[in-house]
């Protein structure tokens, strides 16, 4: 069932990975009457029938309910990886700005709220064969980003439970990747010191292949185009797992970059992250590579027969172009994804 011609978006996080193609995506849509970008900083971006608002939700004060009056649907996209060696920062925006955001789509009576989950949010699950979006959501404990995620699924079990009139969908993607996402993820995870132009075929001499190391991928616009199909369906509730294939793994990406994959253990790959970790030379911290290592393969039938949805872009298509992106310090016109080139 199609909803009215007149849905009025709100998107947190608007400036973001995700945020920046979906709120393009909304601006163009003729079934949106209009869209307002929240973020803490306002972007250079002009978009049809979009207006930027300026929230911080790590404030105590922040209060984003005047923002969504009048929205027929909400999709909290807003997230923050950093600081990893403050996990306490990162609970408060990501844990605590979600409760305000949930807290005022009630007060506000939006009647649609999508929440951006992760394939982060699952119990470590199987990597021969896909699961399904009753695969239980306790995350790995050891890693912030996977505990945050497991403790909002909680939120929204109390928040539908003790609303509903309001409808509420989580999107759990895989691993998100757009060319224009390069600098900003190369930012988080790789840090200053990893050399973007060195990432191409024929400069690196090995690919590490570690047991385990098993993921899948998503292009940011078909995520996009997920949320989309969510907010102008008015039967979508729950959760929907979206992930693109081929499934990934070391032998696809030293194919793909013509170096040999070189097994290496666990324990060493471990070791190497947790010291430059340790050393504050690299961000992403040893607790997310152990959640990686522990993630489930994702089923996305859900996705395929109640949203009408396919991924547009094959992961080979979208590990190709984020490669680019990383080569050429891409970036878009946003505080996250400023573009630097580096090495």
């Amino acid at each position: 069932m199609t909803g009215p011609v007149d849905s009025r978006v709100v998107v947190t996080g608007a400036t973001g990975n995700v945020g920046t193609s979906l709120v393009r995506l909304l601006s163009e849509d003729p079934q949106v009457e209009w869209v307002r970008g929240v973020a803490r900083r306002k972007p250079g971006l002009i978009l049809p029938k979009t207006e930027w608002h300026s929230v911080d939700l790590a404030s105590d004060r922040a209060d984003p309910t005047e923002v969504f009056r009048g929205a027929t649907a909400v999709v909290h996209l807003a997230w923050a990886f950093q600081p990893t060696h403050d996990p306490a920062s990162t609970w408060r925006t990501n844990v605590l700005g979600s409760m305000k955001v949930f807290e005022a789509v009630a007060a506000a009576g939006v009647p649609t709220l999508l929440h951006a989950s992760s394939v982060g949010a699952y119990s470590p699950g199987p990597k021969d064969r896909a699961v399904d979006e009753s695969w239980p959501t306790h995350g790995w404990p050891d890693a912030a980003y996977c505990r945050e995620k497991a403790y909002l699924e909680r939120a929204l079990d109390v928040f539908t439970r003790d609303h509903t009139d309001v409808r509420v969908v989580r999107m759990r993607p895989a691993f998100l990747f757009k060319r224009e996402s390069a600098s900003e993820q190369r930012r988080i995870f790789g840090g200053r010191f990893l050399p973007g132009p060195a990432v191409r075929p024929g400069l690196l001499p090995f690919l590490p292949d570690i047991p385990g190391l098993t993921v899948q991928v998503l292009h940011t616009d078909d995520a996009a185009r997920a949320y989309r199909l969510a907010v102008h369906s008015d039967q979508a509730r729950g959760a929907f797992n979206l992930a693109a294939d081929p499934v990934v793994d070391s032998d696809l990406l030293a194919e793909m970059l013509g170096v040999r994959p070189l097994r290496l253990p666990r324990t060493a790959a471990r070791s190497v992250i947790a010291a430059g970790w340790g050393l504050r030379l690299l961000p992403a911290s040893p607790h997310l590579f152990d959640a990686v290592l522990r993630l489930p393969l994702m089923d996305c039938s859900r996705a395929r027969t109640e949203l009408g949805w396919r991924p547009e872009h094959a992961a080979t298509e979208v590990l190709r172009e984020f490669l680019d992106g990383l080569r050429h310090g891409a970036g878009a016109d946003t505080a996250p994804l400023r573009g630097h080139e580096v090495g």
